[in-house]
């Protein structure tokens, strides 16, 4: 999964205008209380990010799995 991938389900999820705010500010305890952004910074790769983002937010990611 390409970065681009990951931030086209993010917005498909959270909705274009709460996306990057999601992004920068809502820390997922799987990636060590990291945000998304944080996490893509730290090295991790954007498919482990999604799976963490999913496990944490099964009801708004779920038509993106």
């Amino acid at each position: 999964m390409r970065i681009s991938d990951l931030r086209e389900r993010i917005e498909l999820s959270f909705g274009t205008d709460w996306a990057p705010s999601f992004s920068k500010d809502i820390a997922i305890s799987e990636l060590g209380s990291r945000s998304v952004d944080e996490a893509l910074r730290d090295g991790y790769e954007p498919h482990e990010i999604w799976k963490a983002l999913c496990r944490s937010h099964p009801v708004e990611t779920e038509r993106q799995t």
